[in-house]
C-alpha cells in the first residue's frame, strides 16, 4: 500500500510540473438538497416515531482546469442541522487522462462504485431510511464504513470497465467520527470497486464488483443493474465476515448475508418502483444480536418543476430477533425532495 501511495504521489507531481498557476482561480458554487418527510407507521416493539423527519445538506464544489488540462477541484457538504458530523464530506480531487485521485474525508472506491436495486421513494430498502421510522435492522450492501480521511484513485474508463482503490490510515483516528487525531487506536481500511458499464443495442448494463479489509474480516459483495425501454430491473449483494472491523479476539455474533432485488418503471415525470430485500444479520442494532428480516418498499416519485419531486413510500417489514422479541409493521410516508 506505501508503493501505491508513493506512485500516486509521483503521478499526481508529474502532471502538476511546470504549473506556475491555473488558468482561473478556484469559486466554489453552492448547491445540496432538502428532504422534508410527513408519514405514519405502525410496529408491534416500540414507540412510534416522530412522524416528521428531515434531511439536508448544503454542498460547496468548484474547480480549475490547469493550462495541461487536468481539473483540480474541492467539495465540502455541510450538514443543515445539528450533527456530530457537521461537516459530511471534504475532499479534493484530480481529474485527468490518468483518471482522478480524492484525498479527504469522503467514501471508499467500494461504497461509490455499489450498485443497489432501483428504488425511488423516501424509505426505500438499502441504506435507506427504514430505521429511522421504525425499530430494525437496516439492510446496507454498500459498505458501512462511511466517511473516513482516505486517498482513492479511479482510474478512467476503458471499454466500459472502470476500476477504483481506496486506503484509510487507523479508523479510530482519521475521522471517522467528525474529528481528527482522536484518542484511541483503529486498523487501516483497503477498500477496491470494479464497474462495467454499457448500452448493448439499447439495453442499459451495470455490473459491480466491491471489497474491503477492514481489521481481522472482510466484506465483499456485487451489484447488476438492467435498463430497457421504461424499465430498470436490479439487485445487490453482500457477504460481511463476523470478524470485519475488529481486531484479533474480537467480533460480531455471527456473518451478515443480505440482499436486494427490485424493478422500476419511469414514464415522463413519474416513477414507480417495488423493491424487496432480505438479510440474515450477525451485528444486528437492537441489542447487537443475530436474526433475519424481511422488508419490501413501494415507491412512487413525480417531477414537479426543475430540483422539486414529491416522493412517497408505503413499506413493510418483519424483523426476527433471535433471543428477543420479534417487531414487524408497515408504514406510509411522504413529502418533498428539493435540490438545488
Amino acid at each position: 500500500m506505501k508503493k501505491i501511495l508513493i506512485a500516486t504521489s509521483a503521478l499526481v507531481a508529474i502532471a502538476f510540473t511546470g504549473q506556475a498557476k491555473a488558468s482561473e482561480p478556484i469559486k466554489l458554487s453552492v448547491g445540496g438538497y432538502m428532504n422534508q418527510w410527513a408519514g405514519f407507521a405502525d410496529q408491534e416493539v416500540g414507540d412510534r416515531n416522530n412522524a416528521f423527519q428531515s434531511d439536508t445538506e448544503i454542498h460547496f464544489k468548484g474547480s480549475t482546469t490547469l493550462d495541461n488540462g487536468i481539473e483540480v477541484g474541492a467539495v465540502v457538504e455541510l450538514e443543515g442541522e445539528t450533527s456530530g458530523d457537521q461537516i459530511d464530506e471534504q475532499y479534493l480531487f484530480v481529474n485527468g487522462g490518468f483518471g482522478r485521485i480524492e484525498m479527504g474525508k469522503n467514501d471508499s472506491a467500494a461504497d461509490s462504485m455499489q450498485l443497489v436495486a432501483p428504488a425511488v421513494g423516501p424509505v426505500g430498502i438499502n441504506d435507506g431510511d427504514l430505521d429511522i421510522w421504525v425499530d430494525s435492522y437496516l439492510i446496507d450492501t454498500t459498505i458501512p464504513t462511511g466517511d473516513q480521511n482516505r486517498v482513492t484513485y479511479y482510474t478512467p474508463s476503458f471499454g466500459g470497465f472502470r476500476a477504483g482503490v481506496s486506503f484509510a490510515d487507523d479508523s479510530n483516528r482519521n475521522g471517522a467520527n467528525g474529528y481528527n487525531n482522536q484518542d484511541g487506536s483503529g486498523d487501516n481500511i483497503v477498500s477496491g470497486g470494479l464497474e462495467y458499464e454499457a448500452d448493448l443495442n439499447g439495453i442499459s448494463l451495470g455490473v459491480s464488483a466491491i471489497g474491503e479489509n477492514w481489521g481481522e474480516g472482510n466484506l465483499v459483495g456485487g451489484g447488476l443493474n438492467v435498463g430497457f425501454g421504461n424499465f430498470t430491473v436490479g439487485g445487490s449483494y453482500s457477504h460481511t465476515d463476523d470478524d470485519y472491523g475488529f481486531s484479533e479476539g474480537d467480533s460480531d455474533p455471527d456473518d451478515t448475508d443480505q440482499f436486494d432485488i427490485g424493478v422500476s418503471y419511469e414514464m415522463d415525470a413519474a416513477a414507480v418502483s417495488l423493491t424487496y430485500g432480505y438479510a440474515e444479520y450477525g451485528n444486528g442494532s437492537r441489542g447487537d444480536g443475530t436474526g433475519e428480516i424481511s422488508t419490501a418498499d413501494l415507491g412512487l416519485a413525480y417531477t414537479l418543476g426543475a430540483g422539486v419531486e414529491w416522493k412517497s413510500s408505503i413499506f413493510w417489514f418483519d424483523d426476527e430477533v433471535d433471543g428477543a422479541e420479534d417487531n414487524d409493521g408497515y408504514g406510509v410516508v411522504t413529502g418533498f425532495a428539493l435540490t438545488f
